[in-house]
């Protein structure tokens, strides 16, 4: 079964000879509400006049790609300086639509005219697959979604933050609000595109939200979510403690627990373990990235061992709920049995 139907459109903003920044064309339609978000995203609009040639992200569970390139003088596009193509879709996967945008671009720049690309979107949408002899071809299928889960460097991270990626690790594993901020787009896409992976058995990059603006409309519609990773490329959302359990500073490499999360977050024996089998791991150059997040899932899947013998079948019959007598009653030390009462917590396992 071709894997199509993930696809939920294509769009074309242009800059033009006097700097004005429209929207163009679409298929098969927006809303003005993701037209808007579009425009903010696409690096055109930007006063900075900084050129990010890919960025993605999230809103309300559609996923946005955007790649921008500056038109050659020798183009027959002549009253355009710059374009982006815009695909939104139901899937994360940079690498895929980055791939098959920059074959659309290529057809924008050959052609002058979004006919092509419409034709390319559709036959990727309905066959997975557009073939041209001049701007390459795209086939969906090499694209693997788990690809574009170990894309990220688990490495990198653990030489940043060292011991400290083990706060990632709890906040990821307590569904908390992550929130990362670095001046680079390109720096948070990165970082926040990796961080699902240190809690491997839930595979959910729906938590995901690598590029956000400090607007109401975005801002509303993160709050609406339990747990999420978001990243941000102005300082300012480090004035907004109401977004955050966990603030990321990446340009600084300082991670900072909110006093509203303390509690919860309270380190023990259980995470200095952790934290040192992830560290030990990224920190063997044998070991490739993939085999880190796979140590680390290990790792985590005797923490959820640990839990089991506490959790029994709810009256119902519906679900696993904690057992809070017995947890107390093994005497873990106080931020183990913490720390196990808030993932039963974020698990809902919780008796209501």
């Amino acid at each position: 079964v071709v894997d199509t139907q993930l696809m939920l459109g294509v769009g074309l903003i242009e800059k033009d000879t006097n700097g004005e920044v429209l929207w163009v064309w679409c298929y098969p339609s927006t809303t003005a509400t993701l037209r808007n978000l579009l425009l903010r995203k696409c690096c055109l609009t930007d006063e900075n006049k900084l050129l990010h040639p890919f960025v993605f992200g999230q809103y309300r569970r559609t996923w946005f790609y955007i790649t921008t390139i500056e038109v050659p003088e020798s183009s027959i596009l002549k009253k355009v300086t710059h374009f982006s193509i815009v695909l939104t879709t139901k899937d994360f996967n940079p690498e895929k639509y980055a791939a098959f945008t920059r074959i659309l671009c290529r057809m924008y720049l050959k052609h002058g005219s979004p006919v092509k690309m419409m034709e390319s979107y559709i036959a990727v949408l309905t066959k997975g697959i557009c073939q041209s002899e001049e701007n390459g071809s795209f086939l969906s299928k090499d694209f693997d979604v788990r690809k574009a889960y170990l894309a990220g460097s688990i490495k990198d991270i653990v030489s940043q933050f060292g011991m400290e990626t083990v706060i990632l690790h709890t906040a990821l594993m307590l569904k908390k609000r992550i929130v990362v901020y670095h001046p680079k787009i390109e720096a948070v896409q990165e970082f926040t595109r990796t961080l699902p992976a240190l809690v491997w058995h839930r595979q959910d990059w729906t938590i995901l939200h690598s590029y956000m603006h400090l607007n109401a409309d975005e801002l509303e519609a993160l709050q609406m979510c339990t747990g999420y990773i978001a990243g941000f490329v102005d300082l300012e959302v480090s004035n907004r403690p109401d977004l955050y359990d966990v603030f990321v500073n990446l340009a600084e490499s300082e991670i900072t627990i909110a006093p509203l999360a303390k509690e919860a977050m309270a380190m023990g024996k259980l995470h200095k373990e952790m934290g040192q089998l992830i560290v030990q791991s990224a920190e063997d150059p044998e070991k490739s990235d993939s085999q880190v997040i796979q140590d680390i899932a290990l790792k985590t899947r005797e923490i959820f061992t640990n839990l089991a013998p506490f959790s029994e079948v709810s009256a119902d019959g519906e679900k696993r709920v904690l057992n809070l007598e017995a947890l107390k009653q093994k005497r873990f030390p106080p931020a183990t049995e913490n720390f196990l009462y808030h993932l039963a917590a974020a698990e809902q396992m919780l008796k209501i």
